[in-house]
């Protein structure tokens, strides 16, 4: 596949997006409208390259070539030379239809327009654009180098040849795509978010630390590690965010945040980003 992949967004998700696009061959222009965030997220890519160096899965010269595949832009208008732009910033609806308004004005009329929202309807992002039969989920997980997982989401208007060519760009980049359709929170957080929000009920209810809850988790269940310990992973914020779009798209009860989850979020406690969440970290 000799095209041009333009990823939006050089935060932990783009990054890791542009990352094994460019591992896989592929020209890469990683566009945020900070030049702080994509200095962060080009070392991030230059730091986990050299993870793989030291792993030995990987060589020096491949990292130049990898590198020299990238490059980075404030600018919206560098995706005028993409085939496929992957829109990776904040989940937060309001955000992501105003970048997919933009896209479909600065896009070529072929450019597929990609989401990694793990949560927003594909078809009301689709909405916002001229060309919904382009637009479609993929969304990656975290971290996106290490993860094998890609749910492909439909939105009411996506073309199969859409989808064909998602699907194909996934297995390029190393990824294992998985279709489902277009409901809140699709497969994986529809049943992974009722999980973690469980696991803070029971902190909040005393049942037990979150030490006691993921150590259960972990050896019980086999579950590599903690629903706690994922969710100062993801950020509680977005796990707040994503039970919200589940709540407000299902309209049932199970799915609202857990108080403790809310009130974390609103002391700033997000997880690791914030330095503290469920966990403290140094």
């Amino acid at each position: 596949m000799s095209e041009m992949i333009a990823v939006i967004g050089a935060g932990q998700m783009g990054n890791g997006i542009a990352h094994v696009c460019a591992q896989a061959g592929l020209s890469v222009t990683m566009i945020d409208v900070s030049e702080g965030a994509l200095a962060k997220g080009k070392s991030t890519i230059e730091k986990n390259l050299e993870r793989q160096i030291k792993k030995g899965t990987l060589d020096a010269a491949a990292r130049d070539a990898i590198l020299g595949r990238l490059s980075t832009n404030t600018d919206l208008g560098a995706v005028a030379n993409a085939s496929v732009a992957i829109e990776a910033a904040t989940e937060n609806v309001t955000l992501k239809f105003k970048i997919f308004a933009d896209l479909d004005r600065l896009a070529p009329a072929g450019t597929i327009l990609a989401t990694n929202t793990s949560s927003i309807s594909i078809t009301e992002i689709a909405a916002q654009t001229k060309r919904p039969e382009k637009v479609i989920g993929m969304h990656f997980m975290n971290p996106v180098p290490v993860m094998q997982l890609v749910e492909i989401i439909r939105g009411l208007a996506t073309s199969d040849a859409t989808t064909a060519r998602v699907v194909e760009l996934s297995k390029a980049v190393g990824k294992t795509p998985v279709e489902v359709n277009d409901y809140p929170g699709f497969v994986a957080n529809r049943i992974l978010m009722p999980m973690i929000n469980e696991a803070v009920f029971c902190v909040m209810e005393g049942v037990g630390t979150p030490e006691a809850v993921d150590t259960v988790m972990k050896l019980g269940m086999n579950h590599p590690m903690g629903p706690l310990a994922l969710a100062d992973l993801i950020g509680l914020d977005t796990c707040v965010a994503i039970l919200d779009v589940l709540h407000t798209g299902l309209g049932d009860p199970k799915y609202r945040a857990c108080p403790l989850l809310r009130k974390y979020v609103a002391a700033g406690w997000l997880g690791r980003k914030s330095g503290r969440g469920f966990y403290a970290y140094a």
